[in-house]
């Protein structure tokens, strides 16, 4: 899904960060640290041309800045849809919008200057992944061409 990372590459221009927090703070998204169900990893609101980010704070610092690309990729991908929970379960969903939110969260997650830096060593994609804090359920969704 190149037109992703492409969307990806200009927010991160903008913005000047790939901080899904601080994108989310400069893009005025408010992002609320909530106590969710242990099922529930997060989910992105938008009312009345508000947006919120809820993400479930009993997750690791981790998972919880993978969470908050992935719904921040809604919020810029979908913005005026409200998204169902974002389960433990939902990273493997076939789900249109969610394939795209998890794409854009790797995308800016390990972006392609990330994944230089490793281009010397025997690491895989997958440990590359683990490294940039991507879960390995959605790694494989990274755009490798250079394009």
């Amino acid at each position: 899904m190149t037109w992703i990372k492409n969307i990806v590459h200009q927010v991160e221009k903008k913005y000047k960060s790939n901080n899904p927090f601080e994108i989310c703070s400069l893009m005025n998204i408010h992002v609320i640290p909530w106590d969710l169900h242990k099922e529930i990893n997060g989910f992105y609101k938008y009312d009345r041309r508000n947006k919120y980010i809820f993400i479930n704070y009993n997750l690791s610092d981790e998972m919880q800045r993978f969470v908050c690309s992935h719904e921040l990729g809604h919020a810029v991908l979908h913005p005026r849809s409200n998204t169902p929970f974002l389960r433990n379960k939902t990273l493997f969903s076939i789900d249109k919008n969610e394939v795209e939110a998890n794409t854009f969260a790797v995308e800016l997650l390990m972006d392609d200057e990330k994944i230089n830096k490793f281009k010397e060593t025997n690491l895989s994609i997958q440990e590359i992944g683990k490294i940039c804090g991507v879960p390995g359920k959605v790694v494989h969704l990274k755009n490798l061409s250079n394009k």
